[in-house]
Formats: structure tokens, C-alpha cells, sequence
């Protein structure tokens, strides 16, 4: 009998969660990411045309940023940043827009409730909320509703999948049940219970009803929505093992996967806005342009 994907993986203790999770104790120099990607956030904020802190609902994180399209009727990438759910925001990420605005599409970037105050399962709420609201305001924001990729990295890319699987017509009936035409996750978490075991993740507060409900993985899309699945070659096995088990417990979805040579968790980001990379370019093919 062929094992199962989802049972396919190294015995999960505590310790080796902790060394194939966190990124940060993997990469000396993750602070000049960060510090970068802020600084770049803001020139990019400074020159390029943008509408922001649009509110898509009440709570007080619960905002995204338009860059728009210099044609009306463009596409639309979603950005959806990662941080463990717990850290980052949108305004570190404003960076990616204009090579895509400069391509022809428009870019929207969304920020979230902050675990644990915020826990994942709100977020995902959040984020159904930002895609539903962008869907409904896309007639005033110049761009076609009928063409919207999401994105995102790391709890980001948890999250798009997340998107790519959702029920939109039972969200709201107003919906399109085919809201997002396509999804691009860049090393995305789609099997929490590793993440749920990592000790430096324990303010998450996941339980095991938390992680069979909220994980990808655990359940097939009801539509086809294509998904492209990336990964660093230089990451950890676990988020390669994350990458392969998407691919074959989505296989209706995930068209391919992507794994980037010299390549690691942070500056994958880095490619998802350098023309000419294969990721940059792939999303410019899931958007049409």
C-alpha cells in the first residue's frame, strides 16, 4: 500500500522542529534583510504612485495598499507577507510593486492582525475579508476583477493556499466561487504540525484541532485554481519536504513546483520582484503579462 504524503516526513520532535523552522537562527545576516526591505519599502512608497492604508474592514490591521496599473483593466497581484504570522507588515514589502507596475499590472499588498493577539485562524478570515473587498472595489481601482493573483511568502504562502482553497460563495454569495484566477506560494507552511511542535513558535497557540483545520494539506480544493509552489534550494528539507507535499495532496492544483538554486528562505523574496528571475517571471505568467 503507497504511504500517504501527509505521513511521509521525519519523526517530528520538538528539537527538530526548531532546527528546520527557524530561519532566523539559520541565516546570520537576517537583520540587513529586513533593514533593507523597510528602506526600500519607503523609497518605493515615495516614487511610486499608490493608494494607502485602503481599509477593507474594521479592525485596525485590517488595511492593504493599491499600487495601481498605468492602463485600466490590468491584473492584479496579491502580496501577502510572512513573518510566522507574528511579525512584519505590508509597508516592509512595498518594494515588489514596481516591477510589476512597470510589467503592466497593478499590485495590492495586504497587512494582518499580528499573532498570537490575532490568532491564524482570524487571519485567514482577514485575508478572505482583503480579497472580497478588493474583488468588490476593482470597477474604482481600474483594475479586472476576473484576473487576480495571489501571492505570498512563508505564512504567506500558508495563507494564499489558504485563498486558492477557499469557498468564496460561501463566504458571501456575491462572490465568484472563482475569485483567484491562479496562486503563486513562495516556501509556504501547508502542514502545521510540525510548525505547531517548534518551541520558538509555541505563542501560536496551535492545537491539533487548529492544525488539521487550518492546514492546506489536510483538504482538496473544490475548483481547479491553478497554484505554482516555490522553494529555495538552499532551505531547510522541511520546507522543500512542505513544497513536494502541496504538489502531491493538491495535485489537480499545483500546475508545478519551483525549487530556486542558490536560494534561501529570505531571499527568495529578494527574486519575486527581479525581472528576468524564474519567480518574477512566473508570476508574470499567471497574471497574463
Amino acid at each position: 500500500m503507497p504511504v500517504h504524503p501527509l505521513h511521509d516526513h521525519p519523526a517530528f520532535t520538538p528539537a527538530f522542529c526548531e532546527s528546520e523552522y527557524n530561519n532566523l537562527a539559520r541565516i546570520p545576516d537576517h537583520a540587513s534583510y529586513t533593514a533593507r526591505w523597510a528602506a526600500d519599502g519607503a523609497l518605493a512608497r515615495r516614487v511610486q504612485s499608490a493608494q494607502l492604508g485602503l481599509r477593507y474592514g474594521d479592525a485596525p490591521a485590517e488595511t492593504l495598499d493599491f499600487f495601481p496599473s498605468r492602463r485600466l483593466g490590468a491584473p492584479l497581484l496579491v502580496f501577502i507577507h510572512g513573518g510566522y504570522w507574528r511579525a512584519l507588515g505590508k509597508s516592509d514589502f512595498s518594494w515588489i510593486a514596481p516591477a510589476y507596475v512597470a510589467r503592466g499590472a497593478a499590485v495590492a499588498i495586504l497587512d494582518y492582525g499580528l499573532a498570537p493577539a490575532t490568532p491564524i485562524e482570524e487571519i485567514v478570515r482577514q485575508m478572505l475579508r482583503a480579497h472580497a473587498w478588493l474583488y468588490r472595489h476593482a470597477g474604482e481601482l481600474g483594475f479586472d476583477a476576473r484576473r487576480i493573483v495571489t501571492s505570498g511568502h512563508s505564512a504567506g504562502g500558508h495563507l494564499t493556499a489558504m485563498m486558492v482553497g477557499a469557498r468564496w460563495q460561501e463566504w458571501a454569495p456575491d462572490l465568484p466561487a472563482d475569485l483567484i484566477s491562479a496562486g503563486l506560494a513562495l516556501s509556504g507552511l501547508y502542514d502545521l504540525e510540525p510548525v505547531a511542535m517548534a518551541p520558538f513558535l509555541a505563542n501560536l497557540g496551535l492545537t491539533p484541532e487548529q492544525v488539521a483545520k487550518l492546514s492546506p494539506a489536510y483538504f482538496t480544493p473544490e475548483r481547479k485554481t491553478q497554484m505554482v509552489a516555490a522553494v529555495g534550494a538552499s532551505e531547510t528539507n522541511e520546507f522543500r519536504r512542505q513544497t513536494g507535499l502541496i504538489a502531491a495532496c493538491w495535485p489537480r492544483n499545483v500546475s508545478r513546483t519551483l525549487e530556486l538554486p542558490n536560494c534561501h528562505h529570505l531571499d527568495i523574496c529578494d527574486r519575486l520582484s527581479t525581472p528576468g528571475d524564474p519567480l518574477f517571471e512566473t508570476a508574470c505568467e499567471l497574471l497574463g503579462i
